[in-house]
């Protein structure tokens, strides 16, 4: 379940006004950086909310931009302040993807594709162990169960009793056809995906292979959408050693545009779960 404060969301949206104080000042990042006497960088990460936002680093910017408004400066130390706590994930210790979970465990919708494996949030447990073990051999067994457990309790955004996440999954068929595990585990895995493409709240999509290239064709991506309306959104791409967001309108379009032609091109929903359960029954064969 999302938390009442998320530190994440809290710092994008802090890191949003100030960019906006800044911009109405009429200031170049590099300006400000040069008046606090920090690095250019630094603005610019406090900007998009990807570093931790002190109260300290508030006070200075206000008086940077000459906010002469108390109730605002206040809001602004308040919101670095919720930004400082701690979401559910930290409780794991270090998790590489911890923006991104902080991002979906407030996103209202998701809309994910993914050409080679089955979805984090679609996944059971057995094949994300097996999943996680074969994708990083190198890991130990203790940090294995811990990102197994992370992505376990991330899908209880996915069965929550009271605002679920809208999930929109389109999966290329080799995903289905890559044995993770071993074939009665992808059975199970199938069947269970299924079962989940059956709630309301949520769309899977297979793209087959006869469809042949695609818009998706160049790898997996995420683009998360937020209730409130000033929370911009952001198109997730995973990387080896690091993950790329992007937040400016016009890439959110493109991806968008992209999406839009990858369900199209897929098959409905019911086409989708009758060919599942086909491959499932091949496994179980």
């Amino acid at each position: 379940m999302a938390s009442s404060v998320n530190p994440t969301v809290r710092r994008r949206r802090l890191g949003q006004e100030l960019r906006r104080l800044r911009e109405l000042k009429g200031m170049t990042a590099e300006e400000v950086a040069e008046r606090l006497l920090v690095s250019q960088s630094k603005i610019s990460r406090l900007e998009n909310g990807r570093r931790s936002i002190s109260q300290r680093d508030v006070r200075d910017l206000c008086g940077v931009y000459e906010v002469e408004d108390n109730r605002i400066v206040e809001s602004l130390m308040q919101m670095a302040k919720d930004s400082r706590q701690q979401g559910w994930w930290h409780a794991f210790g270090d998790i590489p993807y911890s923006v991104y979970i902080g991002l979906e465990t407030d996103a209202a919708s998701l809309r994910v594709y993914e050409p080679q494996v089955v979805p984090g949030l679609l996944q059971t447990r057995g094949y994300a162990e097996a999943l996680i073990t074969g994708a990083l051999p190198e890991t130990s067994p203790s940090d294995v169960e811990k990102r197994v457990s992370v992505r376990v309790r991330r899908q209880e955004r996915v069965n929550a009793p009271e605002q679920p996440l809208r999930l929109w999954a389109v999966i290329d068929e080799s995903a289905l056809r890559r044995v993770v595990g071993g074939k009665e585990l992808m059975r199970e895995q199938l069947e269970f995906l299924v079962e989940l493409s059956q709630l309301p709240h949520v769309t899977v999509q297979v793209l087959p292979f006869e469809m042949g290239a695609h818009p998706g064709i160049s790898g997996h991506y995420a683009i998360l959408e937020f209730p409130d309306a000033t929370d911009s959104s952001v198109v997730y791409i995973e990387g080896v050693t690091s993950d790329l967001y992007l937040e400016k309108a016009n890439d959110v379009q493109k991806y968008s545009v992209m999406y839009e032609h990858l369900r199209a091109q897929a098959l409905n929903a019911d086409q989708t779960r009758e060919f599942i359960s086909d491959i499932a029954k091949g496994y179980a064969r």
